[in-house]
Formats: C-alpha cells, sequence, structure tokens
C-alpha cells in the first residue's frame, strides 16, 4: 500500500513539475510593456432588433478607427458549450498601451460617450473586465 501511495504521489509531482516547466508565465517580452486588456461582454434585451444589435457591433469596432489609443480591437458571439455565459452573447477585446491610455484616450472620449448612448436602449447587462497581459512561453525550462 505505501508503495501504490508512493508511486502515485511521485507521478502527480513529476506530472505537476513538467506541467510547469512547459507552461511558464512570463511579463511581456523585454523592453516591450505588456499590453493592457479591456474585455466588454454585453447581454441584449430580449427585444433588441437584429438591426440594432448589428449597428452597436459595427460601432464598437469603428472606435479603433477613431480612437488611436486603441492598438487592436477583435469582437465575436460566446460560441462556448458550457452553457454559462449568463445571457452574455457578444464578446468585445480592445488592446491599450497601458492604464493611462484607456483612461485618458478612450473612456473620456467625446467618440466612446457616444457609443455609450448608442447601445443604452438595448443593452440588459454589460460586464468589463480589465487586465495586465502575461505571456505564456511553451518553450521554457
Amino acid at each position: 500500500m505505501k508503495r501504490i501511495l508512493f508511486t502515485s504521489t511521485l507521478a502527480a509531482a513529476l506530472a505537476a513539475a513538467l506541467f510547469m516547466t512547459a507552461h511558464t508565465v512570463t511579463a511581456a517580452p523585454e523592453g516591450a510593456p505588456a499590453p493592457y486588456r479591456h474585455v466588454v461582454l454585453f447581454k441584449f434585451k430580449a427585444d433588441a432588433p437584429k438591426e440594432k444589435v448589428a449597428e452597436v457591433v459595427k460601432a464598437f469596432a469603428g472606435l479603433k478607427e477613431k480612437l488611436p489609443a486603441v492598438l487592436s480591437f477583435e469582437h465575436g458571439l460566446n460560441v462556448s458549450p458550457e452553457g454559462i455565459n449568463d445571457g452574455f452573447t457578444h464578446v468585445f477585446t480592445a488592446t491599450f498601451k497601458d492604464k493611462a491610455s484607456l483612461e485618458n484616450h478612450y473612456l473620456k472620449e467625446p467618440a466612446h460617450e457616444e457609443f455609450v448612448k448608442l447601445i443604452k436602449p438595448v443593452i440588459e447587462k454589460v460586464l468589463v473586465v480589465d487586465y495586465v497581459a502575461n505571456f505564456v512561453d511553451h518553450g521554457a525550462h
């Protein structure tokens, strides 16, 4: 019994060590600031017209062209098979140089304020999460 317990413990420890060595979380590449991500999820009202939803998506994507602080932008629909999205259907991610860029050159800009006015009539719920990106180095040892 002790041998089985020892072997199981050793196998688990080796597996954990291999995983940790193969997947090292690192900071941004040397000399580069870590990107600041702004993730927004929308739950539209049940009666929101499809045309209005499409207008909101297009307007959100259009903020990248209007606001140079947005370094990159992507969006998509929730496709998770887990069924725990709480009704959030649309996901948007904008990347900024840093938190100050988001706060001073995005959130306070008239284009963003107009966008917020546009979405209010059709949005039931919004979830926003910001984070500083870490990078996973699969080859670190």
